[in-house]
């Protein structure tokens, strides 16, 4: 009896050190993501598109389109749909796309930033999930196990306040 309880109190002190170690909400959901997209970027040669949704409270709508060729950011699509006449017609307000040598050029868009999906998955761990306290966290793996949502909601926040990303699909090239 004494070895099953001593045995159980080193299994229980390992998970409890195990996931603080992360320093992460939502750690272990983030590691099954994690690892899906470790299995899609080998089986696609690490060759994909995928889009960054977004919009605001004044119904706007922000549309990134990243595609990646063996690693490298190739193009960056960028598409601004709204209301503006506030007739229930969306129309497509500004668009833009930037080839290989022109990937990040434009800057003044709320467009997201040309990245990989390796960068979004380490600002996910790093920032998203490792926030405040006093928020809400959000994680969610719709594109096939791979993220989809991630970030947070400051406590008290009225207004455009999530602080993280939404991927509508993610898509071998």
């Amino acid at each position: 009896m004494k070895r099953l309880f001593s045995l159980l109190t080193i299994l229980s002190l390992f998970t409890v050190s195990a996931c603080k170690k992360d320093g992460i909400k939502e750690a272990f959901e983030y590691r099954q993501s994690y690892s899906a997209w470790q299995q899609f970027k080998e089986t696609t040669g690490n060759s994909y598109t995928y889009e960054v949704v977004s919009g605001s409270w004044i119904g706007l709508g922000y549309y990134t389109t990243i595609t990646v060729k063996a690693g490298k950011v190739t193009e960056r699509k960028y598409i601004l749909k709204g209301d503006t006449a506030r007739n229930g017609t969306v129309a497509i307000l500004r668009e833009w796309v930037e080839d290989e040598s022109q990937v990040g050029s434009h800057t003044a868009d709320a467009a997201a930033p040309a990245v990989t999906l390796d960068d979004i998955y380490a600002r996910a761990k790093n920032e998203w999930l490792a926030g405040p306290d006093d928020a809400d966290y959000f994680f969610e793996t719709e594109n096939d196990g791979m993220i989809s949502t991630c970030g947070y909601v400051p406590h008290g926040c009225a207004d455009d306040c999530f602080r993280g990303i939404h991927i509508s699909y993610i898509r071998s090239l």
